[in-house]
């Protein structure tokens, strides 16, 4: 009787160990894991949609003579900096690397939002087809950058609930789950803020 339950002990562990780890967060640790990641996929993909839209549109705004070339500047300087800034799977848990990856794709888009803005006051730019489809498709594109990066606010909120979240704490104490970096209010404000454009002088 005894060497019958020697024998089965290895297989009662392991039931053991695995009900354990399901009922302290283990699975739930890697399904939330597994959402956050791939919604960072989906930011980073609508990203790098709009920074590919980009160099179409400064050579279509280049066409336009006279046009405020400070503005046109700030977009592709902006682009540069968000394309210098290394994206990599530890950058979830760094928030500072995340505020300046923030940082920099909030500045592109506050740059893009002032040259179509400022487009709407040159008359050829505005009937140019061209730049009038391109604005639609950045105007697109900057929609599903709110909705992915939502997601992933929603997604993060969700797994760093369960890391700081008692019992599960321990489990992720255990195995160096750490919370993993978001987008600040203060940034996801700037972002969504229009700028401000003043036609009274330095524009026709």
């Amino acid at each position: 009787m005894r060497a019958r339950l020697y024998r089965h002990l290895p297989a009662v562990l392991i039931l053991a160990a695995s009900l354990s780890l399901s009922g302290c967060g283990y699975n739930d640790f890697q399904r939330l894991d597994e959402q956050t990641q791939s919604a960072w996929a989906e930011v980073l993909n609508q990203y790098q949609r709009r920074a590919d839209l980009i160099p179409n549109l400064v050579e279509t705004v280049k066409g336009e003579a006279n046009f405020e070339q400070e503005t046109l500047s700030r977009v592709i300087d902006a682009r540069s900096r968000a394309a210098a800034i290394q994206v990599t799977p530890e950058m979830l848990e760094d928030p500072q690397a995340m505020a300046r990856f923030q940082q920099a794709q909030g500045q592109l888009g506050s740059a893009l939002s002032r040259l179509l803005v400022v487009a709407e006051n040159y008359p050829n730019l505005k009937a140019n087809q061209g730049f009038q489809d391109l604005r639609v498709q950045l105007e697109g594109t900057e929609n599903r950058v709110t909705v992915a990066r939502n997601k992933y606010i929603e997604a993060v909120q969700h797994y760093n609930v369960l890391t700081r979240s008692f019992p599960t704490n321990l489990t992720a104490m255990l195995f160096s789950y750490t919370p993993k970096a978001s987008f600040t209010v203060a940034n996801e404000a700037q972002i969504s803020t229009p700028p401000k454009v003043d036609f009274g002088s330095g524009t026709r």
